[in-house]
């Protein structure tokens, strides 16, 4: 199955100054008949392309503001005279003033900057130097030799010693992934504004402690420079972490691109003047109504019926904005009416349950009306009306993964305008929390608000990052910081979640629905979904899909950040997920913290996931030969054996004390509420935390 998603992020390749590289193939064969290879950047670009990157060329123009403005990031890749290089073009080596003036206004106001040097650097007959200048970064004119650390037993490739990779205010690590690196033939790099080098050459070198690689973010944006640039051609970026440090460089100099809002169409439906009308008929509704959702006695009656009719009436003039929805609207007008014929009791809104499908309209872009009395959130049974405009992101890559996941009742939406219960931290749109007299046939769909989960995640999962000093790879602080990425990490997650719960080794209700049970099965079953939907995605990854890794990020930091710090501590089931994830991998060796900086090791964390995901799964598997309660205590005993139980418990293994009961039911009212206290780093992580935790209203984020 062939999957590509969208590129975000605009990479143009300078092609018009002589450069000793091209990323066109033709032109490689044309500068190097004998072996293309060593004139080509043609897989540096494809490894940019299997990511969120657009590749492409200038191949004759200046390098002035028109140009730069189809790029988010310039690379620019040794130009030179044609007597020391084979080149492409006719082009001068040298940058015109114009063009220094257009690339550094270009850098400051949010571009990304990757140049890639030479040694000997004097001889080219190019103005790199005067480029790099505008940024305080200049290449020395040497050639380094080392004769203890190189690669292929020749001493002017040399191998780099790799250190401060890592952002000194924490988030992102320049060298993660990245264990060993080669410069061949390779200068040196000076600074005298604090770039900060993430590669130096070693002390047995002839140039001892001498830079090889710098970065420095300047202005808005951000400058990467390379003191060779032999290590990302054809013949070399498949060489040591090479292809790695490309990606790494590429979407760290991509970072304020990234993080720009995301496009929205907008359909104008939110403008609507029947839309105003029935927000605002549906707002004075809210508060009329008593717990159970009934207009409360000695009320206006009166005013409630028009109200009813005006949010009726508002609906049916929405209709050429919905016309998939024609037939739900009906209902829901024959609800409302209903409703206000038999005197606004009890609401049973059943016929618009029933008709309301969307489901059925996955298509990229389309909007559905929900207008119905709902459940509260947050378990409560209180009942009040809210109306919502959502719109479905489905776009095809999404479709070819439900095509091969085989999910039909799920459905990715993205809030448009909603009523003030939705002002809240609520992800989801369930016919379960639908106010009915009794509950529908079936349940047809379950809507997960991707753009909701995806800034909550942003929010926190980003701070908790920068309080930790978090070695975050440059792809996971990108998605962490771009709206879109995030987004569509979480539609990824959600369909392979959602479906996970009906399948493989179950040895009770997946959704547990009709049971009762201690709040850690819970916690296992969801952790169990994530843990599978990580796994998959990692699956993807390897098949081509690059994406896919987004998704494992995801996955991984919201379970241990915000899992565990959200909501009470009243048996906080996915809270507990988080902690066993987080108790796991730190363990297991998969994290580390020290030194008041966590660290994950981000090349094993698939082993590491793996491993609990076995652990759980050899749970399940084993769980249909076991009784209820022997399974329960199986599972409490995988849970404390990496986060410890309550001093208290009579639960936990060393002082179990469970007394003989008719129904194992009766067993749940002795699990204390905080079976599994927070552990003492996140108990000190929580209110550094606490201003993250809760999402902006509405009222303040305007």
């Amino acid at each position: 199955m062939e999957l590509s998603h969208p590129k975000l992020v605009r990479v143009l390749f300078d092609e018009a100054h002589s450069e000793a590289w091209t990323i066109r193939p033709e032109v490689a064969r044309a500068i190097q008949p004998a072996h293309p290879e060593d004139s080509s950047l043609v897989r540096a670009a494809a490894a940019l392309e299997r990511c969120e990157f657009e590749a492409s060329v200038n191949a004759s123009a200046p390098l002035d503001e028109a140009t730069l403005a189809s790029a988010d990031v310039l690379v620019i890749a040794h130009p030179s005279e044609p007597k020391w290089e084979a080149t492409v073009g006719e082009g001068s080596p040298r940058f015109g003033s114009g063009e220094l003036d257009a690339i550094e206004a270009f850098v400051r106001a949010g571009g990304g900057l990757l140049v890639l040097a030479e040694s000997e650097q004097d001889k080219y007959g190019n103005n790199v130097d005067d480029l790099l200048a505008r940024f305080g970064i200049a290449v020395a004119n040497a050639t380094v030799q080392d004769y203890e650390h190189h690669h292929a037993r020749t001493p002017s490739w040399v191998l780099a010693w790799l250190q401060g990779g890592d952002d000194p205010e924490g988030g992102v690590d320049l060298l993660a992934g990245v264990e060993a690196a080669c410069f061949y033939r390779a200068g040196t790099l000076r600074s005298d504004n604090g770039a900060r080098a993430i590669a130096r050459t070693h002390d047995s070198s002839t140039e001892p402690g001498a830079a090889l690689a710098l970065v420095s973010e300047q202005g808005e944006g951000r400058v990467a420079v390379l003191s060779d640039s032999d290590l990302f051609g054809d013949d070399c970026i498949g060489e040591l972490d090479h292809e790695r440090l490309w990606l790494n460089l590429v979407h760290w100099t991509a970072a304020p691109a990234f993080a720009q809002p995301a496009e929205v169409a907008d359909s104008g439906t939110a403008r609507d003047p029947a839309w105003a009308r029935l927000r605002a008929a549906v707002a004075e509704l809210r508060l009329a109504q008593e717990p159970d959702g009934s207009i409360r006695s000695g009320g206006d009656r009166t005013g409630i019926g028009e109200l009813t009719e005006e949010i009726a009436t508002a609906a049916g003039d929405l209709v050429p904005r919905f016309p998939h929805q024609a037939a739900y609207i009906e209902a829901l007008q024959s609800d409302l009416r209903a409703w206000a014929a038999a005197g606004f009791g009890k609401p049973d809104f059943i016929g618009s349950v029933r008709a309301f499908r969307p489901e059925l309209e996955r298509r990229d872009g389309v909007e559905h009306l929900v207008v119905f009395p709902m459940y509260k959130q947050n378990a409560s049974r209180e009942v009040c009306f809210e109306a919502l405009i959502v719109r479905v992101p489905w776009p095809e890559w999404v479709a070819a993964l439900e095509r091969r996941y085989d999910n039909a009742k799920y459905l990715p939406v993205t809030l448009v305008d909603y009523t003030d219960g939705y002002d809240s931290e609520c992800a989801v749109l369930f016919p379960e929390t639908f106010a009915t007299a009794g509950p529908p046939e079936a349940y047809f769909f379950g809507a997960i608000f991707c753009d909701r989960e995806a800034e909550r995640l942003r929010r926190v999962a980003g701070s908790a990052a920068r309080i930790l000093r978090l070695n975050l790879p440059p792809d996971a602080a990108a998605m962490l910081s771009s709206e879109q990425l995030s987004r569509d990490a979480y539609i990824l997650w959600d369909l392979i979640h959602d479906r996970t719960h009906m399948r493989g080794d179950l040895p009770f209700d997946p959704f547990m629905i009709r049971q009762r049970s201690p709040y850690w099965m819970y916690a296992l079953e969801e952790l169990r979904c994530d843990l599978t939907a990580f796994a998959e995605a990692a699956k993807l990854e390897q098949e081509g899909f690059a994406f896919a890794r987004h998704a494992q990020s995801a996955i991984v930091l919201d379970r241990l950040f915000r899992f565990p710090l959200t909501g009470s501590r009243v048996r906080n089931y996915d809270g507990l997920g988080g902690q066993l994830l987080f108790a796991y991998l730190h363990r297991e060796g998969y994290l580390h913290w020290t030194d008041n900086r966590m660290r994950i090791e981000w090349p094993r964390l698939v082993e590491g996931v793996a491993g609990l995901r076995e652990r759980v799964q050899d749970l399940y598997h084993s769980g249909i030969d076991r009784s209820k309660v022997s399974q329960w205590i199986a599972a409490h005993d995988l849970v404390s054996s990496y986060v410890p139980a309550a001093e208290r418990s009579v639960w936990a293994a060393a002082r179990r004390d469970l007394p003989e009961v008719e129904e194992p039911k009766q067993l749940v009212d002795l699990v204390r509420d905080d079976e599994f206290p927070l552990s003492l780093f996140y108990s000190q992580l929580q209110p550094k935390l606490e201003s993250s935790l809760v999402r902006p209203s509405r009222a303040n984020a305007s």
